[in-house]
């Protein structure tokens, strides 16, 4: 009888069905290591893998051309492939149009607006610059004195860039940017003095300003940012406000069913409580949006990215 039993309770666990398994995640950073999409992906890994979302994630970086060398690495690797993940944001769309790149967020499958971060421009603790109002006499001086270490040519960095000197009467076109492929090499440039400005996300530099090595002169938010010791632009008489934002794309190819069921996972993982704990000890913006909403706001983005890329003549 006991056998009879115990055949028939495994009978019956066999039937039950399989506890379904979380999803794998390849996720790639188009950027060298230390910078915002690196940190971006690195802290999707973190947050799927700890909230048992995905049973496991990898992050790969393949950096160049604001990402434009890795989006059509990944185009070719993730077409109808579920399981591959793509950073990026503002930046991007920004190398995608300087660059005139033959591959653009058209033939990716966006899946999620993610964070929005605001600039920061930072000098070394020994610099002569003490603050906003002694960048802007330099730059008035002779813009070309002023070198901005920043990420790729035509990201937000750059835009930021751009706008900062337009907007203090400067000619645009003659800011001295130095682009850098990865927060870590721009980083190194500001502390190593070979620039004269860093201008970046708070997260790129956060490290080496708690560490007191960097000082912040200028935040480019509405208002404090609770995070950030500095001032805003506007505090520091400079009328100009920008936000950098990021999110996440999957590969061509992919049904409404995949599409769904990746969305899914990306919604748990932006309402867990280990992205929210993210977004704080960043100082990151929740601006998440869906799929479809992504897609529309994306349209206006590149839109109006063109309009200042133009207007700071870095597109023709």
């Amino acid at each position: 009888m006991k056998h009879l039993v115990a055949t028939a309770l495994l009978a019956g666990a066999l039937a039950l069905p399989a506890a379904a398994s979380a999803a794998d995640y390849s996720i790639m950073a188009p950027a060298a290591p230390g910078g915002g999409w690196d940190q971006t992906a690195r802290s999707m890994q973190g947050a799927l893998t700890a909230e048992g979302i995905s049973g496991n994630v990898q992050v790969t970086n393949v950096p160049g051309a604001g990402g434009t060398i890795g989006l059509a690495q990944f185009v070719q690797e993730a077409n109808g492939d579920p399981s591959k993940l793509i950073v990026g944001g503002y930046v991007m769309v920004g190398a995608i149009l300087t660059n005139k790149a033959p591959v653009t967020l058209d033939a990716v499958t966006p899946i999620a607006r993610l964070t929005g971060e605001y600039e920061v421009i930072v000098v070394p603790t020994a610099s002569d610059i003490q603050d906003l109002a002694g960048l802007v006499a330099k730059l008035k001086a002779d813009p070309g004195s002023v070198s901005w270490a920043g990420g790729s040519a035509g990201g937000t960095d750059h835009i930021t860039a751009g706008l900062f000197a337009k907007t203090v009467g400067v000619d645009p076109k003659a800011v001295n940017y130095v682009a850098f492929s990865g927060g870590g090499e721009a980083l190194a440039a500001v502390l190593g003095s070979q620039v004269t400005v860093g201008i970046s996300g708070y997260g790129e530099f956060q490290s080496q300003v708690e560490a007191g090595a960097l000082r912040v002169i200028g935040v480019s938010a509405p208002e404090k940012v609770a995070i950030i010791n500095g001032p805003t632009f506007k505090e520091g008489g400079v009328d100009l406000v920008v936000q950098n934002w990021r999110g996440v794309w999957a590969g061509p190819g992919l049904s409404a069913e995949q599409t769904a069921a990746i969305g899914a996972d990306i919604e748990k993982m932006v309402n867990s409580a280990s992205w929210q704990k993210t977004l704080e000890t960043k100082g990151w913006n929740n601006t998440y949006l869906p799929g479809e909403e992504f897609k529309t706001q994306l349209a206006t983005e590149i839109a109006s990215t063109e309009a200042i890329l133009k207007d700071v003549g870095l597109v023709q």
